[in-house]
């Protein structure tokens, strides 16, 4: 696909994904929608990528969903949204179900749909200036984006009822202590301690960690016998099948450090 709003790249099983429309704010529209599933399905599809970093180029993560081409749309608006969130919501399930660990890494405003993509990271970093705001409602629309989802299961339904219905700006630090974010960095390090992070995980147990990501992904949904259960099969279905099982094992035995394949 010809990317027009993203920078793709893959190094050392490594991919990091740039949200790439600086002068709109990385605002959100339709192609940008459509360029994240096929980023999304081709890093979910490539066992070769064993990490994702997404950030945004410039002083902001996004802003949100881009609100211009929303009201030049008129009445077409309700079937772009539609669209939009189609694309929007297959990359999600497909970033949140995949083998390789998402990192999101906030290089500064994430508002609307910034914040739903921001929250989607397995591990997320903000960068010390990063502000935090849902926003949605300030435009009369509701949250998309999983951030419906994500939200109750990061602070409590109380906090996500306070932000999606009063629209407070958090900075960063505030959100790492609501919870929202994992950790928080000066600026000019967040990308190298992204990056450093992403090769801890290009080097460690792929599979594995897929399979964790989607037992966490369906644990409010299940119950604790179907969970136990989906326990069970995944562990069991990495010792049988995986290298990096039978190489955890060796590696304990013989008391030395695994060297994880990915597979």
């Amino acid at each position: 696909m010809d990317l027009r709003t993203l920078e793709f790249a893959v190094a050392n099983g490594v991919a990091t994904i740039t949200l790439d429309r600086p002068d709109a704010a990385n605002a959100l529209d339709l192609r940008m929608s459509e360029e994240l599933l096929y980023v999304a399905s081709h890093c979910d599809s490539n066992c070769d990528i064993r990490a994702v970093i997404l950030t945004g180029r410039g002083r902001m993560f996004c802003a949100g969903g881009d609100v211009m081409s929303f009201a030049a749309a008129g009445d077409g608006v309700s079937e772009m949204m539609r669209n939009m969130t189609a694309f929007l919501h297959s990359a999600v399930a497909r970033f949140l179900r995949m083998n390789a660990p998402l990192i999101t890494a906030v290089n500064g405003a994430a508002a609307g749909a910034g914040l739903s993509m921001a929250l989607m990271g397995d591990i997320i970093l903000a960068a010390s200036s990063a502000k935090f705001t849902m926003a949605y409602t300030k435009i009369g629309v509701t949250p998309d984006g999983s951030s419906t989802y994500m939200l109750p299961r990061l602070v409590g339904i109380a906090r996500a009822k306070e932000m999606i219905l009063l629209n407070p700006t958090y900075s960063a630090d505030e959100a790492l202590a609501q919870g929202l974010v994992t950790a928080v960095e000066p600026d000019a390090q967040l990308m190298a301690r992204a990056q450093a992070l992403a090769a801890a995980f290009a080097s460690g147990p792929t599979v594995a960690y897929g399979e964790a990501k989607r037992l966490l992904a369906d644990s409010f949904s299940n119950s604790l016998e179907t969970q136990m259960e989906m326990e069970t099969r995944a562990i069991a279905g990495l010792a049988a099948h995986t290298h990096d099982a039978r190489e955890g094992f060796r590696a304990f035995a013989e008391k030395r450090k695994p060297r994880f394949e990915g597979r």
